[in-house]
């Protein structure tokens, strides 16, 4: 329900969520046409069937003059069955022209729809982590759910129904005027009311029915946060509370429902009644034309059965219209995704597998090797050894706050750097820059002494195997989590990575080791055993440099003197970054970095720090606390 409070399947953000009137029609429905426009062909298949349906309809419909005057009333029943039979083919050719157009837009719609997905999410996967940092996630998943099914409804079956009932209108009206331009007065009245009452009422059900959508969108975020909050609302005996809150918020639910739907469920009966009175009134003044001017009975019966099909269109419009103005929002709201600039990597040094000659030099290597290289440009190789140096790094998320201040420090290969500090000290944000998620403000980063910026992004995060402290696991099997560090991972370094993380212990205790499935992000699992996969994911990796961001948080100290013993043999010759709270955890770092409000307060070994008596030796002894 995440998305519905945020722009979801019925929240005030999503194109149900009460009109909205897209901001640049023109072009959106330009994108849209080019993506409609790849059937072409099917198009006007689709184009023919729908003329020719409404010439079938209203034809058969003209039929009802023939049939009357020139073979009921002069009683010539052989003329009878032949017209009847005529009529029958019309009907059965517009049914089959009907289920022609409608399984074709269901193929040009699908086509369609699919491609802007596929295109959305190809997008997405060029995105810099920033847009996803200030864009909720039931934000975008409202774009491929409530943004893009509302898409592919009109495109299946709303373009359909408006140019259906435009072609329908025209056809009858013209009709009616060939028939009996008098008559006609008298529907232009009756259309003129529907009209009225059309835009009357639906102008006043629109402000109620985004009042209804916004209080659904109110009380559908209020259930989630008490399902969610269970625990604690049973912890502190909250159920009355949160009883009365629910019933004040279904209670505003429920005036402005009842609103919406009295003034929605107004608009048929009139239209309806209208109808009805304007076949009324139609009938006598037809009645009095047929004695006075003497039209023909059949002419009046077919004109009647027109004044059935001349509002149907009209309400049919109606409804369209406002779905489809609502379908194009949301179409724009799917576009400004695919419009967000990609994150820019201009690096054009890349990481290579390389194995040494009888010489002893470096050469690319195809495959599994000896090791990493980064080539640059001119095919020059630079061992990958793992030196990352910051030099007076300034950065910020916004421009008028910033984090990080002059930051400059060294990791030199094989060391184990760790990071310590208060909340928002820049800890992670460090770690964040050497992969290059933001970009700095000013200084250099440079990795084996090449500048980042220099290195394609994808290769710089291959040389990278991050632990993160909120572990994310998909859906699949054990295995297949472990193995998305390294896709072709064999099975014996799936559980090789396994042990070496302690994971194998509880893996083995599972239903089906390896193979047990999981779902929703490992919720059968404890926090714990989620953290172990995603140190098993990193091993499986084999990366030259490691960053592990409170990667054992979430694991009981006897769990954590397990791992780090196989952590110290995956950390063996590479350079290491770590971020914890617990200082246990970074007695043996080469160097300790102490951050005070983005800015490096004290550096040096535990030892080194302890005898210095400063902020470190305050943590650790216990008179201060980190925050």
């Amino acid at each position: 329900m995440a998305e519905m409070r945020r722009g979801g399947p019925h929240g005030p953000g999503g194109p149900r969520g009460g009109f909205q009137k897209p901001k640049d029609m023109r072009k959106t429905i330009g994108r849209l046409m080019g993506y409609i426009g790849r059937s072409k062909w099917l198009l006007a298949v689709v184009a023919v069937c729908l003329v020719l349906n409404t010439v079938c309809s209203i034809g058969g419909s003209y039929m009802l003059r023939p049939l009357i005057d020139e073979c009921i009333v002069p009683g010539d029943y052989p003329r009878l069955i032949r017209t009847l039979a005529l009529m029958a083919v019309i009907y059965i050719c517009a049914a089959l022209l009907s289920y022609g157009y409608s399984r074709i837009m269901v193929h040009v719609a699908q086509t369609a729809t699919h491609a802007i997905r596929r295109d959305l999410f190809s997008r997405m996967q060029t995105l810099p982590l920033a847009y996803f940092d200030t864009h909720t996630h039931g934000e975008l998943m409202s774009r491929y759910t409530n943004d893009i099914d509302t898409l592919t409804e009109i495109l299946q079956n709303g373009m359909i129904a408006l140019i259906s009932g435009v072609l329908t209108f025209a056809g009858v009206v013209a009709m009616m005027l060939y028939l009996s331009p008098l008559l006609f007065l008298v529907t232009v009245f009756s259309l003129g009311l529907m009209l009225a009452v059309i835009m009357t009422v639906g102008k006043r059900s629109r402000r109620y029915f985004m009042a209804q959508q916004k209080d659904l969108g109110e009380i559908n975020g209020y259930i989630e946060e008490m399902i969610e909050g269970q625990k604690v609302i049973k912890v502190f005996n909250h159920e009355g509370k949160a009883k009365e809150g629910f019933s004040q918020r279904n209670e505003r639910y429920r005036r402005s429902a009842t609103s919406a739907q009295s003034f929605a469920g107004a608009m048929m009966p009139a239209m309806g009644n209208i109808s009805h009175i304007n076949y009324a009134l139609t009938c006598c003044v037809g009645a009095l034309l047929s004695i006075a001017v003497g039209l023909d009975l059949g002419a009046l019966v077919v004109y009647l059965q027109y004044t059935r099909q001349v509002s149907q269109p009209i309400s049919q419009v109606s409804q369209q219209v406002n779905n489809i103005l609502a379908a194009i929002a949301g179409a724009e709201r799917v576009f400004e995704v695919m419009d967000t600039a990609p994150e820019v990597d201009e690096g054009k040094v890349t990481l290579v597998h390389v194995s040494r000659t009888a010489g002893g030099a470096l050469a690319e290597a195809e495959g599994r090797s000896d090791g990493w290289a980064w080539k640059k440009p001119d095919g020059t190789l630079t061992p990958l050894m793992g030196d990352v140096r910051f030099k007076d790094v300034v950065f910020s998320y916004v421009p008028e706050k910033t984090i990080l201040h002059g930051i400059s420090l060294y990791a030199k290969p094989g060391q184990k750097i760790a990071f310590v500090g208060s909340t928002g000290a820049g800890k992670t944000t460090i770690t964040n820059l050497i992969n290059r998620f933001y970009e700095i403000d000013s200084g250099l980063i440079t990795y084996d002494g090449i500048d980042i910026r220099d290195i394609r992004k994808d290769s710089l995060r291959r040389s990278l195997g991050i632990v993160l402290q909120d572990t994310h696991l998909f859906t699949g099997t054990i295995a297949d989590n472990i193995r998305y560090g390294k896709l072709d991972a064999t099975d014996e370094e799936v559980r090789a990575a396994a042990k070496l993380a302690n994971a194998d212990t509880f893996i083995s205790h599972l239903p089906k080791g390896y193979d047990t499935w999981i779902t929703g992000d490992g919720g059968s699992l404890s926090q714990g055993e989620r953290q172990l996969l995603a140190i098993a994911r990193a091993a499986v990796a084999d990366p030259p440099v490691l960053i592990l961001d409170e990667a054992t948080s979430s694991i009981d100290t006897r769990t954590e003197r397990l791992i780090e013993r196989g952590m110290d043999q995956l950390m063996a010759d590479r350079t290491v970054f770590v971020i914890a709270h617990r200082l246990s955890t970074v007695r043996n770092a080469r160097a300790i970095i102490v951050l005070e409000q983005g800015e490096i307060i004290e550096r040096g070994d535990h030892d080194d720090l302890i005898a210095q008596g400063g902020k470190y030796y305050q943590l650790y002894t216990g008179q201060a606390e980190l925050s």
